[in-house]
């Protein structure tokens, strides 16, 4: 069994150490100490990743939707600043690297150098050293080529690392369910990014339909909650950033000037969508919302918060839009203004690993069952949160439920979305990069982003008989 170990002053206030490696100090605890005196209810917690490529759209090897080689974005100043970004006002946060296989095999001496300075990094302040499969792999490989590859790249990882290390969680974006049960049952692993909450026609594809917290996903769909025993997958499903609520009802199809855009239908605390699109000031405005729905009323009402979030260390070189404030220092500012804000507003904030998140969730809940995430937004008044509007959603093993109204004029309130997990459900058949597979989306009842002429908004009580009796099960207070 693999070990991670911290020193006692890490494992107590989470503080790293500065100088020699954590194997050298004295007092060592294991990462399981520290799940162990770390409860989830109680706490906020943020998980970020900066993934580490070769190429935009880089799916694999020899898989590449964009033929842009980034070596000239990957360097170790970059990386060393970007990371520096994120602790200046942060000391003591951990996160994880995301590398995909190219970037983990690339022998040019920038991709060594970021390597060398990621394992230092782990061994200094327990950063997690972590596996990116690609831009959505479950869209263009087989199953089974993605299997082999995330071994491939799990013991590269361990080679690279030493010290019997391995990666708590796969940073795969989407993962089909024979992917998550193949990292649960043949590498041990349990934790895995594998969806994009409410992404649909973004990036070229989508997988709209699972729940927006941690979730063990079904056998017969990776979007789709567990319902027993006898379609349980021991791999905690993690989202990879945290998306507004309001804006996420909108698709990649009706805003975006690309198919592999749609910023409105995203936007919350993802780097480009925000902070890129409007600039620090009104960019943080976005971010700050959104993590307000987490941990404020979001903490309330669920006992916790979670904020996952994903950085490409490319956005420091390259623009991803052409706005006169992103120059080459802009990355490392808006980090060090998202980190900032956050601490100083909710000081009680933990900066973790998305496999320590993980396996903290793993540890207060041992199936679907007791899942209960409710939250409620009113509209921030920018991009697609309008700010007439409020939103409440509620999600569980059986189903997730989202009620919208108009709170300026008082309208009822009317299901926006409705999807069941009670349901049978099939994934798409393997795909290939001749012949891709780009929605996997999980829709039945009604869905939020209202493409179909079933996705009419409808008040509860017009629901069919069974729906109304199986959302009546969880939440009588909304037939009062």
């Amino acid at each position: 069994m693999h070990r991670r170990e911290f020193c006692k002053e890490t494992l107590l206030t989470g503080a790293a150490l500065s100088g020699a490696p954590l194997l050298k100090a004295a007092n060592l605890f294991s990462l399981q100490d520290i799940i162990d005196v770390t409860p989830l209810r109680g706490n906020r917690f943020v998980t970020l990743c900066i993934m580490i490529r070769t190429s935009p759209w880089e799916v694999s090897r020899d898989v590449k939707l964009m033929k842009r080689d980034e070596g000239f974005a990957h360097t170790l100043e970059v990386v060393r600043n970007m990371r520096n970004a994120f602790a200046k006002n942060n000391p003591n946060g951990r996160l994880t690297w995301g590398f995909t296989l190219n970037a983990l095999e690339d022998k040019r001496a920038n991709y060594v150098d970021i390597r060398k300075y990621v394992v230092d990094c782990q061994h200094q302040y327990g950063d997690e050293v972590s596996y990116f499969p690609g831009y959505f792999p479950a869209m263009y490989l087989p199953r089974e080529r993605i299997n082999r590859e995330m071994s491939e790249a799990i013991q590269i990882i361990a080679n690279m690392v030493g010290r019997r290390y391995r990666p708590d969680c796969i940073m795969g974006g989407f993962l089909s369910a024979n992917n998550l049960a193949y990292l649960a049952e043949k590498e041990d692993i349990h934790v895995a990014h594998s969806v994009i909450w409410s992404q649909h026609e973004v990036d070229g594809g989508g997988a709209d339909g699972s729940i927006s917290y941690p979730y063990y996903p079904s056998t017969e769909h990776f979007c789709k909650a567990a319902q027993d025993k006898s379609d349980f997958i021991d791999c905690v499903s993690l989202d990879g950033w945290s998306v507004d609520f309001l804006n996420a009802t909108v698709s990649g199809t009706v805003h975006g000037t690309t198919p592999y855009n749609g910023a409105s239908s995203r936007r919350g605390v993802g780097p480009i969508e925000t902070y890129g699109d409007w600039g620090l000031e009104i960019g943080n405005l976005s971010v700050m919302h959104t993590q307000s729905l987490h941990f404020d009323r979001g903490f309330e009402l669920n006992g916790f918060g979670w904020i996952p979030n994903i950085w490409e260390a490319a956005l420091a070189k390259i623009p991803e839009r052409n706005n006169s404030w992103w120059d080459d220092t802009f990355a490392y500012r808006a980090m060090e203004t998202w980190v900032g804000s956050t601490l100083k507003r909710w000081p009680d904030v933990k900066f973790v690993t998305f496999g320590e998140y993980g396996k903290l969730w793993r540890k207060q809940f041992k199936n679907n069952d007791a899942i209960n995430y409710r939250f409620e937004e009113k509209g921030l008044g920018i991009g697609s949160s309008w700010g007439n509007e409020e939103i409440r959603w509620f999600m569980n093993k059986d189903f997730r439920l989202a009620l919208l109204r108009n709170w300026h004029k008082n309208t009822p309130q009317k299901v926006i979305d409705f999807t069941r997990y009670d349901l049978p459900a099939t994934e798409p058949a393997d795909p290939s990069p001749e012949h891709p597979v780009k929605d996997w989306s999980l829709m039945n009842s009604i869905n939020q982003k209202g493409l179909r002429p079933q996705d009419t908004p409808v008040p509860i009580k017009e629901l069919k008989e069974d729906e109304k009796a199986l959302i009546y099960k969880h939440y009588p207070e909304l037939f009062k």
